[in-house]
């Protein structure tokens, strides 16, 4: 394996959390829930996506309350053995947005050229949802995507649920089941977790933070995972679970591939919510271990890239009729153990980085609404970990502030300025590429302006 393919595949490992990000956003607020329960949109989220304590109940079991005629079948023994709702759960998103930089990106191809600036993307994003019932026990969310940045139609975030209830002695309840997902955190009920966390739509044209840890977006769709959980009188709960590779595009998996699991990722998740009045406070672990292959011309066997993360996180809502405010944030710390990577480093005696790395992710974002009309959103986002000569040479570190102004003028459609800040990118005030073109990180400022149907 020779250096380049070495510092290739090394980019690709900090640098594929972004680009799952930014082609996949992050939706899960649809109306075919609402005509499902017979329920508006308020009664599950604070405003869409940002669940509810209801609408954290109603996920954890299984998305199956219904309000609609059912198409039943039950056997002589009175067993229950079809239950179809009389109408099939289905909603349609669509994502229209303009990205501007505060200065345009230098054009790869031409020497001294800039890319265009202000990117219109008509749509950057349509999504068909199939979301609700199955069967009575059974219920999912999946979301089937066509992204401008792709140019296809693929698989997005998906979670099919079984699930019961039991009640416990003493009027207590107790939610279990299981989920088969293809995001860890895809099925947590929080807000506080990467994959319905805000921002909770972002431009995919926009240059973005460079470095992430795995369980933050880098394997959205091109895994698998089972997971199991209990959710006891509402109030603490708990998810264990194994994901398997399941990329998409890239079949068989074989040496060509790169980023492929060995074995199954074990994912767990331990958070407790307390409720008063109008309000509620969450606070909860969770965390995974990936062991990769590197493929990129290598076998898939021998020596893994380990990865360990463990995070904390917090969320509180507030839910008044005039009033909503909610503060959500998240901690995430990688630990990083590059065998593979190394050891081919090592034998193609050039461009040698660390045998271990440390990155640590740190998100933090407060929301207030009126009347669930308007509304403004404003957080801090901060990278940090261990330089390393070939992936990170000056740090990973980067750090920035985000803004967002939301109007509503109907609970299924949503006008918003976004404003992204960034003090550092990549370890790097100023020059940030490196290239002696003196680009600052300030020039990756972005605004984002998106208009957000659902139906």
């Amino acid at each position: 394996m020779n250096c380049h393919r070495t510092r290739v595949a090394v980019a690709a490992r900090f640098l594929a959390p972004v680009l799952v990000l930014l082609a996949a956003p992050a939706a899960h607020a649809v109306p075919s829930f609402a005509r499902q329960t017979g329920m508006a949109c308020e009664a599950c989220h604070t405003v869409w996506p940002e669940l509810t304590h209801f609408g954290r109940v109603f996920k954890a079991n299984g998305y199956i309350l219904d309000n609609l005629k059912q198409v039943r079948g039950v056997t002589a023994q009175k067993e229950e053995i079809l239950s179809l709702a009389s109408l099939p759960p289905l909603s349609i998103m669509v994502q229209l947005s303009d990205t501007q930089l505060a200065k345009p990106m230098p054009d790869p191809a031409v020497a001294g050229a800039s890319q265009q600036n202000g990117s219109v993307a008509f749509p950057q994003q349509l999504s068909l949802f199939y979301a609700g019932k199955i069967a009575p026990h059974g219920g999912a969310f999946i979301q089937l995507t066509y992204s401008n940045d792709s140019g296809g139609i693929q698989i997005d975030n998906t979670d099919i649920r079984f699930a019961d209830l039991k009640t416990l002695p003493g009027d207590q309840s107790l939610i279990y089941g299981v989920s088969l997902n293809n995001n860890p955190t895809v099925q947590d009920l929080w807000n506080s977790t990467p994959a319905f966390g805000f921002p909770y739509a972002g431009s995919n044209s926009a240059p973005g933070i460079p470095y992430g840890t795995q369980i933050d977006g880098a394997l959205g769709t091109n895994v698998a995972g089972l997971t199991g959980y209990v959710f006891w009188n509402e109030s603490l709960y708990g998810e264990v679970g194994l994901y398997r590779s399941a990329q998409q595009r890239t079949l068989p998996l074989d040496s060509t591939a790169a980023g492929v699991l060995s074995g199954s990722a074990p994912y767990w998740r331990l958070a407790y919510e307390h409720n008063w009045g109008r309000h509620s406070i969450e606070g909860g672990l969770y965390g995974a271990s990936f062991k990769f292959f590197p493929g990129a011309g290598q076998a898939l066997a021998g020596p893994t890239d380990d990865f360990q993360d463990v995070a904390e996180d917090v969320q509180y809502q507030y839910l008044g009729d005039t009033h909503l405010f909610s503060v959500t944030a998240t901690r995430i710390h990688e630990k990083q153990t590059l065998n593979a990577t190394y050891a081919a480093q090592v034998a193609a005696d050039a461009g040698i980085g660390n045998l271990s790395n440390d990155l640590t992710t740190l998100r933090g974002f407060a929301t207030y609404y009126y009347k669930r009309k308007v509304g403004a959103t404003l957080g801090y986002f901060s990278t940090t970990g261990s330089t390393d000569a070939v992936s990170a040479p000056n740090s990973p570190d980067t750090k920035g502030w985000v803004a967002e102004l939301n109007y509503m003028p109907w609970l299924n459609t949503k006008f918003s300025v976004q404003y992204t800040a960034y003090s550092k990118v990549g370890g790097l005030s100023n020059d940030i590429l490196g290239d002696g073109t003196g680009r600052k990180a300030s020039d990756n400022n972005t605004l984002y302006i998106l208009a957000w149907l659902s139906y």
